[in-house]
């Protein structure tokens, strides 16, 4: 089964927000199968993003952050269909553009969940359900992947 990560949780595990969250974050990270653990393309731009503005690091350190990333996880492309399908999205559901662009790229490869903290619990669009991976009870197909 393949999920999606957005980049607050990225972020966490940069260390965006403390200690605890970084922690939270990268114990999930560390449980989640790296080859079905997919990265959009768009979470790590908004991820430099957070980093250089919200965390103060320097661009090059920003950019070796998401480098590393990449390395660790495959990431998800932004085609023309992906933007397309995005728009509509974004203007049936009153999304953010750029959260449409996370959800339609996650349902483009296939992805079963997209681990986000910012959008809407439980909205299922094409076959993928955000579910907040820090919350108290785990979307069960979350706590399946991660304890087995």
């Amino acid at each position: 089964m393949n999920v999606a990560v957005d980049s607050n949780v990225l972020a966490y595990a940069e260390g965006v927000n403390g200690a605890r969250n970084r922690d939270a974050a990268v114990s999930l990270l560390q449980a989640l199968p790296p080859e079905t653990t997919l990265l959009p393309v768009q979470a790590l731009g908004e991820l430099f993003t957070v980093l250089v503005r919200k965390a103060g690091k320097s661009r090059a350190d920003a950019a070796a952050a998401v480098l590393s990333w990449g390395d660790v996880f495959p990431l998800i492309e932004t085609s023309n269909e992906v933007l397309l399908a995005a728009t509509d999205l974004a203007d049936a559901h009153q999304l953010s553009l750029w959260d449409a662009v996370m959800l339609s790229a996650a349902a483009d490869a296939k992805c079963r969940l997209l681990l986000s903290e910012d959008l809407q619990e439980g909205f299922t669009w094409r076959g993928v359900t955000v579910t907040n991976p820090f919350a108290a009870r785990l979307h069960p197909l979350l706590n399946a992947l991660i304890n087995g």
